[in-house]
């Protein structure tokens, strides 16, 4: 699979789990966030389809202690 074609779509889902947040009021994330925040516990990029799985399962609770950890250590 071509990089950039991943990344467009790897955003792209991004996108589609932050109009879910915005449903629920969460209203500042960034799809760069949700990247990050999914991606930190990978070594090495797994599939696709696995990739998906972790970006659309993503709850609310788990990106706000990534973000709360993120402030603390000043990365924010």
């Amino acid at each position: 699979m071509e990089n950039k074609s991943f990344e467009q779509d790897i955003m792209y889902i991004c996108e589609l789990k932050i109009q879910e947040f915005h449903l629920l009021g969460y209203e500042n994330i960034t799809p760069e966030e949700i990247w990050k925040c999914v991606s930190e516990k990978y070594k090495e990029i797994p599939p696709l389809h696995r990739v998906v799985n972790d970006i659309l399962s993503l709850k609310p609770g788990r990106l706000m202690n990534w973000m709360t950890m993120q402030a603390f250590k000043g990365e924010m």
